[in-house]
């Protein structure tokens, strides 16, 4: 049986790094543990923010000093200084959205003014640079680093580097800027370097002051085990939030009513995607009930087939709706509420 992306990543952390490396401390649990579920504070590998828990990282490296944690603003004598979400992703058929999914797990180091890593191991895939572009944005948007890495050997330079805060500091911020060049360069290849063919190729309307993206999520994605939607939509909410960090977000799901969000709501607030998709500031979930202008006829149609998957049948009308919406909200005929 091959092994898990869980147990490679943590196994090769422990390989290269150790269970201490310049005097800072390792917090690694085993494969199959749930302990990395429990907040830092408490012991865990999940940093929380102003009440909202992001996801559990598989490592993090402390110290024992005072540390003023984030989530409830208590004080813990244990002073964590990197949050670390690893994947093998690239190993395993994982080219495209799945790479995104993750991204949060180690966003809640950085808004807690930390250094927050997503190392994706290196594998017969290739890395999405948006994830470059996304973690430079949170960079400068939130209170510490977030670093793409595919090098744990960025670790220990951090480490090295870390009771020399003005050597840390030009370290990180020349990484960020190395590969940020890389996302622009991915930008202007697929996208022309306009942000009109990236809106266009990825379902996003940009206003002046708020950017809607639209997508087809269904009630049944939250509700559903067999479904993964959820964590399609969380990695998709965060690449479109850190693109358009200074703009409102209205994430519009097109098969989904008020009553479904209300039902969700009641029903599934201990769902960490649902959570996360309803308490990120400046993101707000919207829906076909919010659009108005929106003709009843439209509504109908998407309502018939809000619990069917896009394809087929139901995906021909999906489009057809989604593409006359979309061109009601730009053109102002459709506002969102």
């Amino acid at each position: 049986m091959a092994e898990s992306s869980d147990r490679i990543i943590k196994q090769e952390i422990i390989d290269v790094l150790g269970p201490e490396y310049n005097g800072f401390k390792l917090r690694v649990f085993p494969e199959g543990s749930n302990d990395d579920q429990r907040l830092f504070a408490k012991g865990g590998l999940t940093f929380g923010f102003d009440g909202i828990p992001y996801g559990s990282c598989d490592a993090a490296w402390y110290f024992d000093k005072e540390w003023m944690d984030g989530y409830d603003k208590k004080k813990i004598n244990c002073f964590p200084i990197i949050g670390l979400e690893g994947t093998d992703a690239l190993n395993r058929k994982s080219s495209g959205n799945a790479q995104y999914q993750r991204f949060h797990h180690a966003l809640g180091a950085v808004k807690n003014g930390l250094i927050g890593i997503y190392y994706l191991r290196p594998g017969s895939d290739k890395m999405q640079e948006d994830l470059y572009g996304m973690a430079y944005n949170a960079s400068k948007k939130e209170n510490g680093y977030y670093l793409v890495i595919q090098d744990l050997n960025v670790i220990k330079e951090i480490l090295d580097l870390y009771n020399d805060k003005k050597r840390l500091i030009k370290y990180l911020d020349e990484y960020l800027e190395k590969t940020y060049k890389i996302f622009l360069e991915k930008f202007k290849k697929t996208y022309k370097n306009s942000w009109s063919v990236f809106a266009e190729k990825r379902s996003t309307i940009i206003k002046d002051d708020y950017v809607i993206k639209y997508a087809g999520r269904m009630k049944r994605n939250f509700t559903d085990g067999s479904q993964r939607a959820g964590h399609i939509a969380v990695g998709e909410m965060y690449l479109t939030k850190y693109y358009f960090y200074d703009k409102k977000f209205y994430y519009l799901f097109l098969k989904t009513t008020r009553d479904d969000v209300e039902y969700l709501d009641r029903h599934k607030s201990d769902d960490k995607e649902w959570f996360l998709l309803r308490h990120e500031p400046n993101v707000e979930i919207k829906t076909i009930d919010d659009i108005k202008g929106l003709e009843q006829s439209i509504k109908d149609k998407l309502v018939s087939i809000k619990d069917d998957p896009i394809k087929g049948s139901a995906g021909k009308i999906y489009n057809q709706c989604a593409k006359l919406i979309a061109n009601g909200l730009k053109s102002g005929k459709y506002i969102i509420n």
